[in-house]
């Protein structure tokens, strides 16, 4: 489905855009980006190279300089700025860090990320825009244990709910699994809509309504499987040493082996060569012999070795899954060491975490690739920006459906 070609404009801000999924979403369904708040430099490093300086789609405000910012600190400085916003912003999307609430982390109760979510509240009372997009992991639907004597367990997800309709909006929640918006991976996400046109049920009847022809016009199916996201990317294509990382080599594209590809790979420039960000980690030769074995022998795909078959296996990560060419994968995490590939004893690099996400190639990822450490705490590298995002695919496909709301 093309971008609209009318001369409406439909304006949105994205609030902890990240390093841009829902923006570039957002952009190619024809809407226009008046700013986005991000606070993590290596992120919005991301979305500055591709939608703020390369694509030009964002308007962004003289009084707010452009560059990373807390929310926190936005709301305390620019609180009669954003006043003036009110009845004139038709969108505003995204959702507050999601560490705190996901089932496959640590899900912390005291985590200060989860405190987020008051923030986003009251940008949208300021603001009052006239549709609300919210996204957020499964887990923001669970309350956590409350030791509290008053007894009362609420989850946040129902916080939300509860303020936005204080505020004025009709809000609807969904559970929405990607896989079956054609994208490679099966990534369920906590989707809430909220409208003060007391329509926010409009929202998944249009993309039920639109998907079929919105996949079709683009050439893709509405499932699609990792390999055939990544196949043309395999390490045996050969290698060339990595632009902008010394030391490690990159993979060289083979022929386009689905229509998945073609699409991903349209516009980029550099389509005869190497793939952005498609740099391979240097695993030791007793890791490759371990990744061997288990794509050799490992009985299970697409699941977490259980903890107790670990040592049988050798295995000294925390998580690890072998992942199953012929299916979506299962949903990607900021740690690349939780994947083998499904053909080569490696991990994935960030553009096959990028394809999975459905960004596109010409969609460069800025910053680090990697940390560890205590920096995990501060640094938001490649591998946890893509993992973070929402896949563009669906993002589209939402702004279109958004837009006739």
């Amino acid at each position: 489905m093309a971008r609209k070609k009318n001369k409406q404009v439909r304006t949105y801000i994205d609030l902890f855009a990240g390093c841009g999924g829902l923006s570039l979403g957002l952009h190619l369904a024809g809407w226009k980006g008046l700013f986005a708040i991000e606070k993590s430099p290596f992120a919005f490093e991301t979305l500055k190279h591709n939608l703020i300086d390369y694509k030009q789609h964002f308007s962004w405000p003289e009084w707010l300089e452009c560059k990373e910012h807390d929310i926190t600190e936005i709301l305390q400085n620019y609180e009669k700025q954003l006043k003036k916003l009110q009845e004139t912003v038709d969108l505003v999307v995204g959702g507050p860090p999601c560490q705190g609430f996901s089932m496959a982390g640590k899900r912390m109760k005291d985590d200060f990320r989860n405190k987020l979510v008051y923030s986003y509240i009251k940008f949208i009372e300021l603001v009052k825009p006239k549709l609300i997009l919210f996204e957020n992991v499964s887990g923001f639907t669970f309350a956590f244990k409350n030791n509290d004597k008053d007894g009362k367990v609420i989850p946040y997800s129902q916080i939300v709910i509860e303020k936005l309709k204080l505020i004025g909006y009709d809000v609807k929640p969904h559970m929405i699994d990607f896989s079956n918006y054609g994208v490679p991976q099966k990534r369920v996400r906590f989707i809430l809509v909220g409208s003060l046109s007391k329509n926010a049920d409009e929202f998944i009847k249009t993309i039920q309504n639109k998907k079929r022809n919105f996949l079709k016009n683009k050439g893709l199916n509405q499932k699609s499987s990792v390999a055939d996201a990544i196949s043309d990317l395999l390490s045996v294509n050969g290698t060339s040493e990595t632009p902008d990382r010394k030391g490690f080599d990159s993979g060289l594209y083979s022929e386009s082996k689905s229509r998945y590809q073609t699409v991903m790979r349209k516009g980029y420039a550099r389509k005869e060569y190497i793939a952005d960000s498609h740099s391979f980690a240097n695993h030791k030769e007793d890791t490759i012999k371990v990744f061997t074995k288990l794509l050799n022998k490992y009985p299970y795909r697409n699941k977490r070795i259980k903890k107790g078959e670990k040592e049988k296996w050798n295995v000294l990560k925390r998580s690890i899954t072998v992942l199953d060419g012929d299916i979506p994968s299962p949903t990607l995490t900021s740690h690349p060491d939780d994947y083998i590939h499904y053909s080569e004893p490696r991990i994935l690099t960030v553009r096959e975490y990028a394809r999975l996400q459905s960004f596109p190639d010409w969609y460069e990822i800025k910053a680090n690739y990697t940390t560890g450490g205590l920096n995990r705490k501060y640094e938001v590298p490649r591998y946890t920006q893509i993992g973070n995002a929402i896949p563009p695919l669906f993002s589209e496909l939402a702004g279109l459906a958004l837009w006739e709301m």
